[in-house]
């Protein structure tokens, strides 16, 4: 279906460093609130659903990051999320964050696990997140 899962943010005080400007492990907390953001959205499934309730998560277990250009205090972008690989147990998933002018501010690969939470060992995705997450795949993706 090729859908682009996009959600707003806001560059605060507490993104940023003394020159005011994003302080670039704060953007890996934008990311994830982008994947949380995405989870319980678009997927129907919050992460107090998934940790609290069933005892499962989707932590990240690799990132691959590059940093296009600045944010600054106050800029809002937008940050799109698609699907580019869908495994039986992972998703590899693009981040990219934009300005108000489309400019690209940052662009994220991120490979994303299931896991059960106490045994903290992968398994299967559950098939209604699975489902959920076919709809954001990049049309010419290899699965």
């Amino acid at each position: 279906m090729n859908e682009v899962f996009s959600t707003p943010i806001e560059i605060r005080f507490a993104h940023c460093d003394p020159a005011g400007i994003v302080f670039y492990p704060r953007y890996f907390e934008l990311i994830n609130g982008v994947v949380e953001d995405w989870c319980g959205h678009a997927l129907g499934m919050s992460f107090h659903e998934m940790h609290v309730v069933k005892d499962i998560g989707l932590p990240t277990v690799h990132i691959e990051t590059d940093f296009v250009k600045t944010s600054v205090l106050g800029d809002r972008l937008t940050a799109q999320l698609r699907v580019l690989k869908l495994g039986r147990a992972s998703v590899t998933v693009e981040i990219r964050m934009v300005g108000e002018k489309n400019d690209l501010r940052l662009r994220a690969e991120l490979v994303l696990v299931m896991a059960h939470v106490r045994d903290r060992k992968a398994i299967a995705l559950p098939e209604v997140l699975r489902t959920q997450m076919q709809r954001f795949v990049v049309v010419d993706a290899i699965s």
